[in-house]
Parts: structure tokens; sequence; C-alpha cells
């Protein structure tokens, strides 16, 4: 299936998981990360989860207190090119969102995209190769275009992944693991 249909049924299917299961998945997908170990991480690139997404607040929460050290950074997006920037941001940090239900920082520093270890991507859904369904706009492959070769790039899903996307393009740049509540995929 393609992008623009999967987008669809994905969509849909989040709409369909009822608040209790959301609970129950999101503390499921916190339980498979913790199954990880990221050495040497300094920066990371995380993001507020729109209406139906994962729980992003509660596995930043998670990394953050797992390395004190860590910077954490929240995306801003620029409509009007489809590019986004890593803005770095502290405990007190406001947050305001745009007119595309992006929350966002309202300040900080920003961030060069060669200075983050790890990306958490938003995504619907995924399939056996790393490559995932996004919102269209390609924010986060051109930002990750521009990211160092190592950068950890982590999907989560509530879905298991589908076989294959049928048009992905040379642009499109695969994940390094997603995390459902059942299963860690690495890629």
């Amino acid at each position: 299936m393609t992008k623009t249909e999967l987008r669809k049924i994905y969509k849909e299917k989040r709409k369909a998981i009822s608040s209790k299961d959301k609970l129950k998945y999101d503390d499921l997908i916190l339980l498979q990360l913790q199954k990880l170990y990221f050495e040497n991480v300094q920066v990371l690139l995380t993001y507020w989860p729109m209406e139906l997404e994962p729980n992003m607040q509660i596995v930043t929460s998670y990394i953050k207190h797992t390395n004190y050290a860590l910077r954490v950074a929240y995306p801003v997006t620029n409509f009007s090119n489809n590019t986004m920037c890593a803005i770095g941001v502290e405990d007190d940090t406001s947050f305001t969102t745009n007119t595309f239900g992006l929350t966002e920082p309202k300040n900080g520093e920003e961030i060069n995209a060669n200075e983050i270890d790890i990306v958490f991507v938003p995504l619907f859904i995924f399939d056996l190769r790393g490559y995932r369904v996004g919102y269209g706009k390609g924010f986060y492959d051109k930002f990750l275009a521009s990211c160092k070769n190592d950068v950890i790039k982590i999907g989560f899903c509530y879905f298991e992944p589908i076989e294959k996307i049928d048009d992905t393009n040379n642009f499109d740049i695969p994940l390094n693991y997603c995390i459902t509540p059942h299963n860690i995929y690495e890629f």
C-alpha cells in the first residue's frame, strides 16, 4: 500500500484505541524502551505528541532520568519551506501549539543537527525495513539528512509493522529502531 493509503488506515486505527488501552500501550512501550541502553548520548530530539500518538512525555522523562546531563530539544517547524530546527529546552521552557496542532517551544537555543545523538521520530506505521509513514511533509527526513551519520533514529508505534511501504523514495530515511507495545524492531 502507499503512504497515503496507510496514513488514512492507521489514523483510523489509532482513533479506535480506547483511552484505557492507550495508557496500557504507552506503559508497555516504555517497558520495551527500558531494554535498550545507549552510551554517550548527550542530545535528544524528542517531540510533543499530537492527539492519539504514543506518550512521548513519559519516554522522554525516562531517558532524561537515566542520563542527568542529557540536553533535550524539540522541533520547531517552518511550514513555508517544510523544514524544522531543533530547539533546546529547560524545565521552565514554555510551549505553544501552532495552527497545525504541533506543540513547540516558544524560545530556546537552536541546536545544530550534527550535535544530536538520538531522534524520536513520529509515525503512523512502519515496515520491516525500517521505513515509516509520517504526516507527509518530509520534515523529519529533511532534518535527518542533516544529522550525523550515526544518529540513532527511534520510532514508537502502537501497531506491529507491515511488510512493505510501496512508495518509499530515495530521500526517505529508515529508522534504526521502532518500539511497539510488544516488540523492539532493529533495522
